[in-house]
């Protein structure tokens, strides 16, 4: 038995949603670094994308590709339509608007997650996942508060799309418990990279990008995004999708950390104070829902300490 299989069920989920949230964390830097135009930049990251997706299907279940994507039907359509969206709002976000906007917008998805779950799938979270959403936000909005000036309300529309998008997808999986829906990034990548295409070639001259640009862009769309959206899409078969949509922030605190560092930015001290409070709150409820499951095991709790799950072990 791997490492991996004798962890249990949420601890399974925490490691790949945790580890795909940090991942994707040099998502929004890189974006600016390459510094292509919209259509460009969505072109790159849609086709190479769906490459790296692919291949990841491919290695994961061989022979059995073909099957994997019978499994997820018309939700997994629904899935690769609706992060496209997610794609396109984050990319364009963050082209249209300052950084501190878009992630003062994403931090409310794990808010719509909850309040989706709560409706549609009937999922009642604990008061503590409650209070941790609440508090995460107010420690993001301070990472942010420097930054959100007078900020474009077209890239703020489009950070809400994100969010949105985000927390729709994520309930929409946990509908299908026990299909992965993974695979269907690859329908993503190809509808996004079409699309962006499309209106690449209509632009004056299109040319490719230069040397250093394409090797951030490669670097992004083939490895990072492909790896990184992989685990956090997997995330809703092991966990509640506002628990996901929850450590997706880490994301948005580790991205803002390296921004700090690699663009020598100075951070504002209430900046630093956010970033500890929301790293701080995932710590201290993941160390406490810990304590509870070792309670459970030993028989000395009869509470669960998370939501019933909806998902069978895959």
């Amino acid at each position: 038995m791997s490492r991996f299989s004798a962890l249990s069920h949420r601890q399974q989920g925490l490691l790949l949603t945790g580890g795909g949230a940090m991942i994707m964390a040099p998502d929004a830097l890189l974006i600016k670094v390459a510094d292509l135009p919209d259509a460009e930049i969505l072109m790159w990251r849609g086709f190479l994308s769906a490459l790296g997706f692919l291949l990841i299907a491919l290695a994961r279940y061989g022979r059995g590709t073909l099957a994997a994507y019978r499994r997820c039907g018309w939700t997994g359509i629904a899935v690769a339509l609706l992060f496209s969206l997610t794609t396109c709002g984050f990319v364009l976000g963050n082209q249209y608007t300052k950084a501190g906007n878009v992630l003062m917008i994403l931090a409310s998805a794990p808010l719509i997650a909850a309040i989706l779950s709560w409706v549609i799938l009937k999922e009642r979270l604990p008061r503590r996942t409650w209070l941790a959403i609440c508090l995460c936000m107010a420690g993001v909005a301070m990472i942010a508060l420097d930054d959100s000036g007078a900020g474009s309300w077209v890239g703020n529309a489009f950070a809400l799309v994100t969010a949105t998008t985000l927390a729709i997808n994520f309930t929409l999986c946990r509908t299908r418990p026990g299909v992965d829906m993974s695979p269907m990034l690859v329908f993503n990548g190809l509808i996004v990279g079409s699309t962006a295409g499309i209106f690449w070639l209509a632009g004056s001259e299109p040319s490719l990008p230069a040397t250093n640009q394409l090797a951030v862009v490669v670097l992004l769309c083939l490895f990072i995004v492909p790896c990184g959206v992989t685990l956090l899409q997997r995330g809703p078969l092991y966990l509640p999708s506002a628990e996901v949509g929850l450590l997706l922030l880490l994301e948005v605190v580790v991205g803002t950390l390296l921004a700090w560092w690699i663009l020598a930015e100075q951070p504002a001290p209430v900046a630093m104070v956010g970033g500890a409070l929301v790293l701080g709150t995932l710590s201290a409820k993941g160390l406490y829902e810990r304590r509870l499951e070792l309670r459970q095991r030993a028989g000395l709790e009869t509470t669960p300490p998370v939501t019933v799950d909806r998902s069978s072990t895959l």
